[in-house]
């Protein structure tokens, strides 16, 4: 398939500007999307675009990653009910950097392919702009008409927003329209691409392209739709917020399960929109889940497949002993290979009880343990009658014997034991 009817098919197409499809089909084409800086990671609603651009060179062409230095500085009011925090040049740089890294997972900026990807980013052509030469220059070629007449700008003078629009926001259209304006005047990019919340600011950019080049002058647009859940709520956040891709923020477990739990309705559209598989494995996929939508087919490929691509493979398998630990499946060893984040994580709000190092080094009894020296379970006679019924594990190890003595060799990390009794009560045992 083309890049146009494979992105059709995965449903990443909501609007494109008409000869879009004739000049893809032309030649190699540069197209660029825009990414502003306004934290330190990507999160999975970037995401959508960066699989875009992935889509886009892989079917030949030459993409750009635009970081938004100076559009950073300013903040889109596309799909915004309020003015943005202005962040600070210090605080900017930090983000751009750490955006960058985690652009090169997923383009390759570094082949010597003619279709190898770029990183711009447009405080390098911004910064020489006086205020008075970009409106004379670049102001007078796009009315006020024009931009109010966009729905980004609409939206804030309704009544849904009292505050109105400063004029530093109002300016962003136009600044962006020059991004489009200098990449294709200097690097021959044609086409921008992006959410569909930014289709007012791409065609800002194509008409500004007009005014100053000339009606004939080639540049197109083209925009995905905004990904949302199938029940209409928002996508991509949970009751932590949002799920990132850096994982300090969010950690590579967290993050495999965001995509485990979907429903089958979102998994459906998120494996076509998140992955590189083939049109043909995933609608064998879809009918392989509809026969026996028990075994969550769809929710583990795609789990599988968008966390090898964020995290890797070692995070991956990392995450799928940690779920077999927390449902009952995951072994000692599986346990052991946790780092102390992950295991913390795991068992985030599970009973935690502290007793001393020193006096587990010397050995304490299995009953005193666990119903003397912390409180897991109420009373010794528990502790005997749970062992007796095959009930109590420590470490993912079952105990059959009421006499054993527990010591320092049992921590994990040189810190913890995990205690369970049945199927879901666990505790935590922290030796300091």
């Amino acid at each position: 398939m083309s890049f146009i009817d494979d992105l059709k098919w995965r449903g990443m197409i909501q609007d494109m500007i008409p000869g879009t499809e004739e000049q893809l089909a032309k030649e190699m084409t540069t197209a660029y999307v825009g990414i502003d800086p306004t934290a330190d990671s990507l999160h999975i609603g970037h995401l959508v675009s960066i699989m875009i651009l992935k889509h886009f060179q892989m079917a030949g062409h030459k993409p750009i990653a635009l970081v938004g230095g100076a559009t950073g500085m300013v903040g889109d009011p596309s799909g915004k009910s309020a003015e943005r925090n202005l962040l600070d040049e210090a605080t900017l740089n930090h983000n751009k950097e750490c955006i960058k890294n985690q652009l090169k997972k997923f383009l390759d900026f570094d082949s010597d392919a003619e279709n190898h990807a770029e990183l711009v980013d447009n405080y390098d052509w911004m910064k020489n702009f006086t205020f008075i030469n970009f409106i004379r220059d670049i102001g007078k070629h796009i009315t006020v008409n024009y931009m109010m007449a966009k729905d980004s700008v609409k939206k804030r003078f309704s009544s849904e927003s009292r505050e109105g629009m400063s004029f530093t926001e109002f300016s962003y259209q136009l600044m962006q329209g020059y991004d489009f304006y200098y990449l294709r005047k200097y690097k021959n990019c044609k086409l921008q691409m992006g959410g569909a919340d930014q289709w007012g600011n791409i065609t800002t950019g194509t008409e500004l392209i007009r005014r100053i080049d000339g009606q004939e002058a080639e540049a197109f647009g083209l925009t995905c739709p905004l990904i949302k859940k199938a029940d209409g709520t928002k996508f991509g956040k949970t009751e932590k917020g949002n799920i990132w891709l850096d994982p300090k923020l969010t950690s590579p477990y967290e993050f495999f399960q965001f995509w485990i739990n979907t429903s089958d309705e979102d998994a459906e559209r998120y494996i076509k929109i998140y992955t590189l598989l083939p049109k043909e494995e995933i609608e064998a996929l879809i009918a392989e889940h509809k026969q026996d939508p028990g075994k969550r087919i769809l929710q583990n490929v795609l789990a599988k497949h968008i966390t090898i691509m964020v995290h890797g493979e070692d995070a991956y398998n990392t995450a799928i002993s940690a779920s077999q630990i927390l449902f009952g499946k995951g072994t000692k060893e599986q346990l052991m290979k946790l780092d102390e984040k992950s295991f913390l994580e795991i068992f985030q709000g599970v009973p935690q009880f502290n007793i001393s190092k020193q006096e587990l080094n010397e050995g304490i009894g299995i009953l005193d343990l666990l119903a003397e020296k912390t409180k897991c379970l109420a009373s010794k006679s528990e502790v005997r009658r749970s062992i007796k019924e095959n009930a109590i594990s420590i470490n993912q190890e079952k105990i059959t014997d009421a006499e054993l003595v527990i010591n320092s060799s049992s921590l994990l990390d040189e810190k913890y034991i995990l205690v369970k009794k049945g199927k879901k009560n666990w505790f935590i045992i922290k030796a300091e």
